[in-house]
């Protein structure tokens, strides 16, 4: 064990380095004394050679960004030469700064060389160096896949005009909140985060950017020590002539298309998005336009808000334009962020997560058009059969079969015994409103169901979550009847066992006080008694017939609420799930980093020990290192460990952790013994609000839209970071590189793949 923090030496070291038995020199960064980090090996080059090239920048030649970016970002100056790899001469004394390497082809794990005298322990981390190209990238946070909780602002609820059971579950969520700031302050231990802890997110970054360096530092390695060069052949000369031909001829058009047609063809395109945009927002306004109404009603549920409504906050349709709509107004300005990433080192780019974002959110708005077409395909194709099916489910399931239903009630349901009078009065009386709403919107809404249907048909093409919407929409609007049926039975219910309950406290001579929240005793007069025994006696036998309406009524009430929302579950699919987040799980788990991970890992074969040829050694394979020998085994063997660092993906819990909270929000909002209790009271359970049930739709947008200007000011920038990258290879071939057509190849060839 070290006997102090400069005991212990880290090494961290690629895995992607060659097997190779040829010697090189170690580059990398020096973090401290003992914190090494290794970036790559340059092979056949002199230590001296190399030292001179990284103080005059000879290896950061040809750089596509600046490396002072790289080297603020690792949070190092310059960079070092760390070592020797495969020297046959060994140090003759150690230094922690200067190591000596042993690499062999038959293993991927390096060997250190330590001598006996020096007091180190070794820790060799090996990671697998993130591809920035393909957006890899690790990180000690998980990635996060919406942007923020903003969507809650997007809807006109207020707490303070909730419902009873939202009140309560804020109030619990308040109560923990406080609950949790209160133990912070009760830690039992403290400390300081060590040296190495400090450390960690600095070598993350370092390990993010070392392909891109690394990369670099080999394509200019031919620069360091003695270059050999040679006259052309006349072969040579001659393909290099036609090929320079070529590149002329190329650059020629490629220079006119930029020149003439591709200004305009980009101008266009920006007044094309600008009108877009504007149309976009004109219909954005309607949509948030504010009705005249403060709280409304509906079988969805009463909205309240803290001012007037909008269209968007009392239909699904609505609600799914905007929903589109906002979607549309944000992808230039999304895709905008997404070109600035060029801009730089792909390394230290920090908007992987807005790149998956974006592309889900396309993917997401292909397939549901796409599901939309055969869906709208369908329904045009069928529509007659469709809207007599539709006719049909309507006329048996909210008239003809509720009829059957109150009939069946008014008589012995069950072989129950009812009050005959009070049952007939209460069938009598929803039956007739069933008739008139039969006779009214019924009768004017079936001849019409095949233009309906025709409708949604057409809506199909926008996107299969339109139909699903207007479908949500018509049977809130078609269940209005069975909504007041079930606020009327369940009101009176709720009267009748109210009433009950309080003549039950007359008996027991007790009454409750309204003002303490308590049940008080009470002296009650012969005549309050008898006459409390007469009520009491008339309601509890009455009871049970309306007992038995309330029921029915409250189980096609829940019916319903579940049937719409298994619509919104569809309609949260179609516009949020995770589909390339998925892929890229599946596909390359680097790009959805969910921490690190550090595992211990075996120690590699001996084969390389003081006094010993490196090549001799690796000739020897035999050698048993447990056998005794004229050698030391703490010499043979020092005090190294090999630890894997590896990056730990997203995990689908992680990746659904929005599903799982609505899932919960859902369970807590109808399955709480709360709910329970209110549904067998007959007191009102109204449905999960709609910031709930579409806020999870909206967690990927940002809180507030791009407006025009700021929409015209991105498009400006871009065509002019566009034209001056296309203006960046002109130098290329008026600055003698013509003779060779090396720089125009190069842009050519780039633009021309």
């Amino acid at each position: 064990m070290p006997k102090s923090n400069h005991d212990l030496l880290r090494i961290f070291w690629p895995n992607n380095l060659a097997r190779s038995s040829a010697p090189g020199v170690i580059v990398g960064w020096r973090n401290s004394e003992s914190d090494l980090f290794v970036i790559t090996v340059l092979e056949d080059v002199e230590t001296r050679s190399v030292e001179n090239a990284l103080r005059a920048g000879t290896l950061f030649r040809s750089s596509p960004h600046p490396v002072a970016r790289i080297f603020q970002v690792c949070d190092r100056s310059n960079m070092h030469v760390l070592g020797t790899v495969n020297f046959p001469e060994l140090p003759t004394t150690w230094d922690s700064t200067r190591i000596a390497v042993f690499t062999s082809l038959k293993s991927s794990k390096p060997q250190i060389y330590c001598p006996t005298n020096a007091d180190y322990a070794i820790q060799i981390v090996m990671f697998d160096p993130p591809n920035p190209l393909k957006m890899q990238y690790m990180s000690q946070e998980a990635i996060s896949l919406s942007l923020d909780d903003s969507a809650r602002t997007r809807f006109t609820n207020t707490p303070g005009q909730r419902d009873e059971i939202e009140e309560e579950e804020e109030q619990e969520r308040r109560r923990k909140a406080h609950l949790v700031s209160k133990l912070k302050f009760h830690t039992v231990v403290r400390r300081q985060p060590t040296r190495l802890e400090v450390a960690l997110p600095v070598i993350l970054r370092q390990i993010n950017c070392v392909q891109e360096v690394a990369e670099l530092i080999q394509k200019n390695s031919p620069l360091v020590g003695p270059r050999r060069k040679r006259s052309m052949s006349v072969s040579e000369r001659v393909v290099e002539s036609a090929q320079s031909l070529y590149t002329f001829a190329a650059w020629s058009l490629w220079t006119l298309f930029m020149t003439s047609v591709y200004p305009a063809l980009l101008s266009f395109f920006k007044v094309a998005i600008v009108a877009h945009r504007m149309v976009a927002e004109a219909l954005l306004q309607v949509l948030e336009w504010h009705l005249p109404i403060q709280s409304i009603h509906l079988p969805d549920g009463p909205v309240h808000g803290n001012g007037p409504l909008a269209l968007k906050d009392i239909s699904a349709c609505c609600q799914q334009v905007h929903l589109r709509l906002e979607q549309f107004s944000y992808y230039p300005a999304q895709y905008s962020v997404l070109r600035k990433r060029n801009n730089t080192w792909s390394s230290i780019s920090v908007n992987n997560g807005d790149y998956i974002r974006f592309y889900n959110s396309l993917w997401l708005v292909a397939n549901d058009v796409i599901i939309g077409i055969a869906l709208g395909s369908f329904i045009n194709d069928n529509a007659k059969e469709t809207s007599e099916v539709f006719s049909t489910v309507l006329n048996e399931y909210t008239i003809e079969g509720l009829k059957r239903m109150i009939r069946w009630l008014m008589s012995y349901p069950g072989g129950l015994k009812l009050n005959t009078e009070l049952a007939a009065f209460l069938g009598d009386l929803f039956l007739w409103v069933i008739e008139y709403w039969s006779g009214t919107v019924i009768h004017y809404t079936v001849p019409h169901l095949p233009t309906v249907i025709y409708f949604i048909g057409f809506s199909s093409f926008a996107g299969a979550s339109m139909p699903i919407a207007i479908f949500s929409d018509i049977i809130s609007l078609l269940t209005i009847h069975i909504y007041s049926f079930y606020i009327a039975s369940a009101r009176i219910f709720n009267w009748q066992l109210t009433i009950i309950m309080s003549l039950f406290h007359l008996f027991r001579g007790k009454k409750r006080n309204v003002l303490r929240n308590r049940i008080d005793n009470c002296d009650y007069d012969l005549d309050q008694l008898l006459l409390g025994t007469i009520l009491f006696t008339l309601l509890f036998f009455l009871l049970p017939t309306v007992v038995v309406f309330y029921l029915t009524f409250a189980f096609a009430r829940m019916s319903i609420i579940t049937i719409k929302a298994s619509l919104d579950t569809c309609l949260a699919c179609l516009n949020h799930f995770p589909l390339f987040a998925l892929m890229l799980r599946i596909k390359d788990s680097q790009r959805l980093p969910g921490g690190i991970h550090f595992r211990l890992s075996a120690p590699p074969p001996l084969w390389i020990g003081p006094g010993h040829e490196p090549a001799r050694k690796e000739a020897e394979p035999d050698v048993d290192d447990q056998s005794p020998t004229n050698t030391e085994p703490s010499t043979l063997r020092p005090n190294i460990s090999y630890i894997a660092l590896s990056s730990t993906p997203l995990s689908l819990r992680q990746i659904f952790e929005q599903y799982f909270q609505l899932g919960g929000r859902i369970r807590k909002h109808y399955l709480s013994a709360k709910v329970i209790f209110r549904l067998l009271t007959g007191r009102f359970v109204p449905p999960l609000g709609r910031e709930e049930m579409y806020g999870l739709q909206y967690s990927v947008l940002p809180r507030q839209r791009v407006g025009l200007a700021e929409m015209w000011k991105i498009l400006n920038e871009a065509q002019e970071e566009l034209g001056k990258r296309d203006a960046g290879g002109i130098p290329a071939y008026q600055n003698g590189n013509a003779g060779s057509g090396v720089g125009m190849r190069g842009v050519i060839g780039k633009r021309w793949r």
